[in-house]
């Protein structure tokens, strides 16, 4: 087909080369995953390895990369721990955190919770292992869990902030 016919077809047909840029991004597709799956050599045979990352926009319109899974990647080779990190979202309230964690298949009574005032750590001995970092300061005495259909919710109180008064000091 001389170029003005492709031209003329590519006015005419919405659709005209779709298929191309499909073949084109399966493609490429196909190589960032041969890349991404050469360094697996060397992993355990039936050892679950499971890997994933949330998006979202946060309150302040960036964008938030969030990994969950049992894969530890390093710059040498990629580590598997027996601990898997679950999915977990924290929603950032006035007043308050709420932390949700989805930890499926799991009892709620082996569900261990560690708040102070800047840190929650979220355990399941053998299955799961999550450290989450607080921006503000919480009350972690007065600390509200529930657990319901694999999805824990932790709901930390923000403490005010205290204002620095400072000392005074005599002039002379």
């Amino acid at each position: 087909m001389d170029d003005e016919r492709k031209e003329f077809w590519k006015r005419r047909n919405p659709f005209y080369g779709l298929f191309d840029e499909f073949d084109r991004i399966d493609e490429m597709m196909d190589a960032m995953m041969k890349k991404s799956f050469s360094g697996f050599k060397g992993l355990e045979p039936g050892k679950p390895v499971s890997y994933g990352f949330s998006m979202k926009i946060g309150p302040d319109g960036k964008p938030q990369v969030r990994e969950f899974g049992n894969l530890q990647p390093t710059e040498k080779k990629i580590e598997v721990r027996d601990e898997r990190e679950p999915l977990v979202d924290v929603i950032n309230r006035d007043n308050e955190f709420d932390i949700q964690a989805e930890l499926p298949g799991v009892d709620k009574k082996d569900i261990d919770i560690r708040a102070t005032p800047n840190h929650v750590t979220i355990n399941v001995p053998g299955q799961f292992h999550k450290e989450i970092g607080l921006k503000d300061a919480v009350d972690s005495d007065n600390v509200v869990s529930h657990y319901k259909n694999g999805v824990l919710t932790v709901t930390l109180k923000k403490l005010a902030p205290k204002k620095a008064v400072g000392k005074k000091v005599k002039v002379e």
